[in-house]
């Protein structure tokens, strides 16, 4: 198992433009708003992911030509107190770690 960097780069628009508003397909908004997570607070779920998820050990998944993924499962508790369990994934390539996407676990 492996450490991720907590300075991981977490793009604001995965966030504001794909977790955190109403998708016809693959929708997380409502999941996340199950712990209180809306675009009012967006940065809150940005503080929480390096707080709460990326303290915890990665299993390594794929490794594809852009990286290799991994995969971080842990619960994340939100800004109203409620604690949902996710699984995130991550890519780390020569220059960086990123978030790619969370789903539901």
């Amino acid at each position: 198992m492996v450490q991720l960097s907590l300075d991981s780069v977490i793009p604001s628009e995965k966030l504001t433009n794909y977790l955190l508003i109403r998708l016809p397909k693959d929708d997380k908004s409502q999941f996340l708003a199950r712990g209180g997570y809306d675009l009012e607070n967006w940065q809150q779920l940005d503080r929480d992911l390096r707080v709460q998820i990326l303290s915890l050990e990665a299993e390594p998944m794929t490794n594809t030509k852009y990286g290799q993924k991994y995969m971080i499962r842990g619960s994340l508790t939100g800004p109203n107190g409620r604690t949902l369990q996710v699984k995130t994934v991550w890519i780390v390539t020569p220059s960086e770690t990123r978030f790619v996407t969370l789903v539901p676990d």
